[in-house]
């Protein structure tokens, strides 16, 4: 089974391009919260990956 990259919240906006929905935030405090209400809204894992990127994810 594989999961399905349903949003990407990051910091950088020129290191992130595709086909899921990009939230541009401008802090690392504005990320967490972001992607974790993105999180219960989407039921969906946020999953950090240490870059400034957050990716939620429905496995």
């Amino acid at each position: 089974m594989t999961g399905i990259i349903l949003a990407v919240v990051t910091l950088y906006r020129d290191q992130v391009a595709g086909g899921a929905p990009i939230f541009h935030v401008s802090d690392e405090e504005q990320l967490q919260q972001t992607a974790f209400h993105l999180e219960k809204i989407m039921d969906a894992m946020a999953h950090d990956l240490q870059n400034g990127t957050m990716i939620l994810v429905r496995h």
